[in-house]
């Protein structure tokens, strides 16, 4: 349908897929033992969501490349990664309920990372701990 409603979904729906397509190759690449993995097309959240997984070594430096369409990306990895993923719908979570997605999500409290779209910007739980935010789960890696 071309409602105006409709039209809305149908955009938060392209960016959780394209994040999802994102995280999918990346995982696909890291346990078929690749050294690098090529992402397109690129985004913003993807950018952030690679941050946030750089920022803790589980992937290595990234390229933009701007191909003037809707641009691509290229991941060096470690071999560190074990899984990423989108949570879909994006949940809203209070700060006093991260510790439970913590807890589904992760295999131990010390290890990998729930990734959350906060008002401050895309960051960890520790990060919206830090920062006393809740905010939407976007994803998550170990």
């Amino acid at each position: 349908g071309n409602s105006p409603g409709s039209r809305g979904l149908h955009s938060k729906m392209v960016l959780i897929s394209v994040l999802n397509n994102c995280l999918k190759n990346i995982t696909h690449a890291e346990k078929t033992g690749k050294r690098q993995v090529l992402i397109r097309p690129s985004s913003k959240v993807i950018v952030k969501f690679l941050q946030v997984m750089q920022k803790h070594k589980y992937i290595g430096e990234f390229e933009i490349v701007d191909d003037r369409r809707a641009g691509k990306i290229i991941v060096q990895l470690l071999g560190r990664l074990n899984k990423c993923g989108v949570i879909s719908p994006r949940f809203d979570v209070k700060l006093p309920e991260i510790e439970k997605w913590i807890v589904n999500l992760l295999p131990s409290r010390n290890f990998g990372y729930v990734v959350l779209t906060t008002s401050l910007g895309i960051m960890d739980h520790e990060e919206a701990r830090r920062k006393h935010t809740g905010g939407k789960i976007l994803g998550f890696f170990y």
